[in-house]
């Protein structure tokens, strides 16, 4: 099953975190399909980027948004 979930990068203690669509058993920071966006919330104001199209897209496909993530798609207006 495809996960639409976070992956974190950054330093420690300073995270920047890349949205992607993963396969679910692949680790945290392991291989992906597709990244289609980005969230950084450290900075300020937090930054938040999400190709909505694509991100619609892998959802009609199947592929299922963490709880975290589907916060954040919402909050970008990606989804409804």
């Amino acid at each position: 099953m495809l996960k639409i979930r976070l992956r974190r990068m950054g330093a420690k203690k300073a995270p920047f975190y890349r949205i992607v669509v993963a396969d679910s058993r692949a680790p945290r920071n392991g291989a992906f399909v597709e990244e289609i966006g980005y969230y950084n919330p450290i900075a300020e104001p937090v930054v938040l980027n999400v190709d909505a199209e694509k991100a619609r897209t892998w959802m009609k496909n199947g592929a299922q948004p963490t709880d975290t993530v589907r916060a954040l798609l919402k909050k970008s207006g990606a989804i409804d």
